[in-house]
Order: C-alpha cells, then structure tokens, then sequence
C-alpha cells in the first residue's frame, strides 16, 4: 500500500517545530506514529528510523506511552515493537522498561513525561517480549537472566491465583488479538520457551516436554518440582546464565513472598554450585534458615537440600554452626528423608579436622542420635552411627565429662545392633560400640568387642552396676518387638541376663516375665525356644529358689533340646538287624 504524503515527512522533524519542551512531546510522537501505522502494512524506512530513534533517546517514554495506548499490542504497535527490536542499543534500553512493568503484578503504576499516570498490566510487556523474540537475540542475551526469572514469576502467579477481573478482560482481548491460550499462565509458558530456544536450549524445552516438565509447571500443587527440573535441565547446559538467574532470585526470596518463595527456592537449590559462595554465603545462608524454620515441609525440604550442597564447602561449613539448634530440632521428625538429610548436614559438618563439637551441642546431639540408632530406615541408622562415633571422636575437651552419660546410654542399642540383619548396621554398630568403649576408657569391654564376645560384653555390662540393671531391661523391652529375629533372640538373652540380677525385685521381673510368655508361640522355633527357656530361669528366680541343679538342669535340659534330630535312626537299626 502506498504511504501517504502526511506520514512520508519525519515525525521528529515536525513536533521539534512546536513550542513544547521536546522530552514531554515524546509520548505525543509514538501516539501519533501509532495512530497513523494503523493502516499500513509496513514501516518505510524513514519512519522505522523515527521509531529507533526516539527509542533510543527516551526508552521508557516510548515503551509506557506503547503500553498505554495499545496494551493487546495491535498489528500498529507490533510493527512499532518489531522495529525497536532490530535495534540492539535501543533494545537493550527498551527492555529494561519491559522487565520493570513484568515484575510487578497484576498492574505497574508508571508516569511518561506528558503526565500519563495511568496502570498498565504487566502481562502486556510479557505479550510485547513474546512478540519481539525473534528480532532481538543480543538485547535477550545480555538481560537472560533477569528476563527468565520476570517469564517464570508469571507462570507461577498466574497458576497460584485467579487473576483480577480486569486482568481477565484484558487477555480476553489479546487472546482474540493474537490467537493465544485461554489462560494466562499457558501464554507465559510459551514466552519461556520462545526464549530458551532463542538462548539455544532447544534440546532443555524438548527434554522437559518429554518428561511431562510444562504440564507440571501448570499445577499449582507440583510447581516446584517442575521449577526444579527445568533447573536441572539447564544448569547441563549454562552455567552463567544458572548463576544470574540465582542471583536474581536471591533478591526475591529475601522479601518473603509465600507465593513464590517455594518454586524460587526450588530452582536456587538446583544451581547452587553455579554461584561464587563468596559474594552471597551471608544472604543465601540467611534464607536457608529461615526456610528451615517453616511450617511448610516442601520449604523445609528444600533448605535442607541447599544446606546439604552448602556444608560440603569448608568456609560454608565454618558458618553453619549457628544453625545446630534448628537442625537439631528436626532429627526428631517424622519424615526418614527429611531426617537423612539433616543427619548429612551434620556431618558435612564435622568432616573437617579442625572443627570440634561443643560442650553444649555434642549431649544434645549424641541423645538425638541414640534415638534414630533404631529406625527403620537403615540409610538413617548408618548415618546416625557414623555421626555418633564422630561426635565422640571431635567433642571437646571440656564436652567430654557430660557426654559420658549419653554413651554410656548408648551401649545396649549398640549391643542390639551388632546382632542386625543388614550387615553393613551390624559392622558400623560393632564399630561405634569399639569406639564407646574406648571413650569411656574401658579396655575390658574394648577387648570384649574386638574379640566379638558380645554376650560376655553384656553380661559385664549388666554385672557391674545392678542397680541400673532394671534401666537397661526396660530399654531392651522394645526389641523383643523388633521384625528382625537376631534382635529378638538377642533381646530375650539380654533380659534372662538382667533377670538374674534382680532378685528382690518383683515388679520388675514380673515384667519380664510377661514380655517373654507371647514369645513362647514366637514365628521362629529358636526365639520360641530362647524365650521359653529364659521365662523358666526368670520364675524361678522369681519364687527365689533357682538353686544351683536347678542351674545345670536347664543347661542339659537345653542341650537336649538342640541334640541333632535323627528321625531315621531306628528304621536303620531294623534294617541292619534283618541284613544280619
């Protein structure tokens, strides 16, 4: 279509004769180039020089003033747009603007020069970056990261909350302007993987379609892990642009927003590694511990996680130490993950030499072990023993004294332990057991371990102080419930043990007494046999009057019992007697 003569001279030109200071006609400028592009196909080139220029003289006037007059971004304005986008400087100024009206939802309050106060929806800059994509990939580069993080906060907004009515007409409005989704969120979507492809990640967008990745980000309930995948899709790929896109999120997260601290904290965690620790250690470690300290378990989770990558650098280790008490409070969660992860913060702690246990911190910690020693989760017990031979290996001096207690505490689980199923439990209990031993400077019950006479260990155990004896029966109640048979059986023996040194005392040996009569019909014939031999000892005991035969009654009485069974032996005497 042929331009008319009134659009050919240079708008510039022709308001630089009024007598209106030129910043404040500059709004002016682009509401009369847009009013007249309306119908027109193209841009000549005069004009497409027009537009460069005032874009690069007054970037943020031309961009608001845009933005006002045509929010859905009509065919006029994605000319004008398409045109400030072949330009890298006036581009790169352009979209500082954009950026700054995308970070504030729903609206950004703005004011052009000539007075123009007027709100405008941060969806419509999101709308302008789609349009504009293709023809400014230096201007996408230099902001990536910072334009990244402006695309993921709308995808997370628009998922997390319904957006205000006059968010809703509005993109009824672009969505029949452009042909795009019927949901706000979808379009943001989109815009994110116009750019990774223009960031050459084609390959991430395609990994993360196959892995169902986008339909996940679009769940308000799985967000996170989406957000967290795309991370880990990405850090393969760009490590620079990882490590901008977490500095900016840094600066977000330090404001406390709930509703998009979650996915935010899920992508910075994934790209830890990609940051110098040295320019942020204060601030990322100050989230970190506020999220640990959150109701929330995803939030919680994920502290843990970024903790877990911190502690294993030595000068993030060195500043940790202020969060034990959080730390140690969530040993005592529920949730076996949640409870693995903090044990190996712990002991990404304690793996440097030169850091010692505190006398405060080392009994409250080592009596949080000893209660994990029986989990169910054997990657939890592992930790929990190593974590407890090295608590006594690194308290300090001054520790040592009120630690005493606890370890001494420790010595019939770990007896229990060396009996476990899974190997690998058995030998860390055995081991730490060894350890027990020497710090409390015990070389009879040392050489007992080493030499793996361990119902002897008990049995000194429970001879040298019987006054606790009825203490340590109650501990060892729990295992004769155990899964596992060894611990059973090694339960039952503890307590005909224990029994005998609690004559005088009913109470308590009518307590073992009733633990051990539901064994008698136990699963295992060799726990049933334990059992039942080790209720008869006890209630004789019990009518105090086990005697001495008494004594060697049961030990023939038992040796009979496990005699070899052979059933055959008589059919082969009849045999022989008939070959004779």
């Amino acid at each position: 279509m042929p331009t008319p003569p009134e659009i050919c001279a240079s708008t510039v030109d022709f308001f630089l004769e009024s007598a209106v200071p030129y910043q404040q006609q500059v709004p002016a400028m682009v509401k009369n180039i847009h009013q007249s592009l309306m119908s027109h196909v193209t841009v000549d080139a005069r004009l497409h020089s027009d537009i460069v220029r005032l874009a690069e003289e007054h970037p943020a006037d031309v961009a608001l003033t845009l933005l006002h007059c045509a929010p859905t971004c009509d065919r006029a304005a994605a000319m004008m747009w398409r045109a400030i986008g072949t330009s890298g400087p006036a581009m790169e100024k352009v979209l500082a603007t954009l950026l700054c009206v995308m970070e504030h939802w729903p609206v950004h309050s703005t004011c052009t020069s000539d007075g123009d106060n007027k709100d405008v929806f941060a969806l419509a800059a999101t709308l302008v970056i789609w349009v504009i994509v293709p023809k400014c990939q230096e201007a996408m580069i230099l902001h990536s990261s910072r334009l990244f993080v402006a695309l993921l906060f709308h995808v997370v907004i628009t998922t997390q909350q319904m957006p205000p009515e006059e968010v809703e007409n509005f993109w009824r409005a672009c969505q029949e302007e452009h042909r795009l989704p019927s949901k706000p969120n979808r379009f943001a979507v989109q815009a994110m993987k116009a750019l990774l492809c223009r960031l050459e990640c084609d390959q991430e967008v395609m990994d993360m379609e196959r892995k169902c990745g986008w339909d996940t980000l679009l769940c308000a309930h799985t967000q996170h892990y989406a957000v967290g995948l795309l991370a880990r899709e990405m850090r393969r790929v760009s490590l620079s642009l990882c490590s901008g896109i977490a500095l900016r999120l840094l600066g977000l997260l330090s404001r406390e927003e709930p509703r998009w601290d979650l996915p935010g904290l899920a992508f910075l965690v994934e790209v830890l590694e990609c940051l110098d620790l040295r320019e942020c250690a204060d601030s990322i470690l100050e989230i970190m511990s506020r999220h640990l300290r959150n109701e929330c378990r995803e939030r919680r989770r994920l502290a843990l996680r970024g903790l877990v990558v911190l502690s294993k650098d030595p000068s993030m280790a060195r500043r940790m130490g202020t969060l034990s008490p959080s730390l140690l409070e969530l040993l005592g969660d529920a949730d076996g993950e949640l409870v693995g992860m903090t044990l190996s913060v712990f002991t990404n702690l304690l793996k440097s030499r030169d850091m010692l246990v505190s006398s405060t911190t080392a009994p409250k910690l080592a009596e949080a072990l000893l209660l994990l020693f029986d989990h169910d989760n054997s990657h939890v017990q592992l930790l929990s023993l190593d974590l407890f031979f090295k608590v006594m290996d690194l308290v300090a001096e001054e520790g040592k004294k009120p630690l005493k207690s606890v370890v001494c505490q420790s010595l019939p689980a770990l007896f229990f332990h060396c009996h476990d199923e899974n190997q690998r439990v058995a030998e860390a209990s055995q081991e730490t057991l060894h350890c027990a031993a020497g710090f409390l400077q015990r070389r009879d019950l040392k050489e007992l371990v080493e030499a793996e006479k361990l119902l002897a260990f008990a049995e000194v155990l429970l001879a040298e102080d019987t006054s606790r004896a009825a203490e340590q029966l109650r501990r060892a109640l729990r295992y004769l419930e155990s899964p596992q048979e060894p611990l059973r059986e090694a339960a039952i023996r503890f307590m005909g043990m224990a029994g005998r040194h609690l004559r005088g005392q009913p109470r308590e040996l009518l307590m073992i007494c009733s633990a051990l009569e539901h064994l008698t019909e136990d699963m295992s014939s060799a726990v049933s046999e334990v059992a039942l031999q080790t209720l008869h000892v006890l209630r004789a005991i019990q009518r105090g009057h086990y005697s001495i035969f008494q004594r060697l009654q049961d030990q023939l009485r038992r040796a009979w019992k496990s005699r070899p069974r052979l059933s055959g032996l008589g059919w082969l005497h009849c045999r022989s007697s008939e070959e004779n």
